[in-house]
């Protein structure tokens, strides 16, 4: 915030002068606790895009992994083929629910 300084002008007598001094004060201040508000809020926002990107890159890592043994389980008994499809679309599902609610909880 720029500085503001105390302009005397002719004819501003003392008490005038301590006046425009204790606004000019109050202005200052008051600017300055909107600006700590501001970065607060940025502050506040910027953990939340963190909590956000940490839980989906980690359901993305499990779904990879998960969908790695389906894949290698299926070339061992490919019968079970559909089965564990089916099991893994499951567990993908409800880590897509868990990334979902995380964004509704972290909001």
């Amino acid at each position: 915030m720029s500085e503001l300084s105390l302009y005397r002008a002719n004819g501003l007598g003392r008490r005038e002068a301590r006046m425009v001094g204790r606004e000019l004060d109050r202005l200052d201040a008051h600017g300055q606790i909107q600006i700590a508000a501001i970065d607060h809020q940025a502050e506040l926002q910027a953990a939340r895009v963190q909590a956000i990107g940490y839980v989906g890159k980690r359901a993305m890592h499990e779904v990879t992994l998960l969908s790695q043994l389906e894949q290698q389980l299926s070339a061992l008994v490919p019968i079970s083929t559909g089965r564990l499809q089916a099991l893994g679309d499951m567990a993908a599902l409800g880590m897509a629910d868990v990334v979902s609610d995380t964004v509704r909880k972290v909001r």
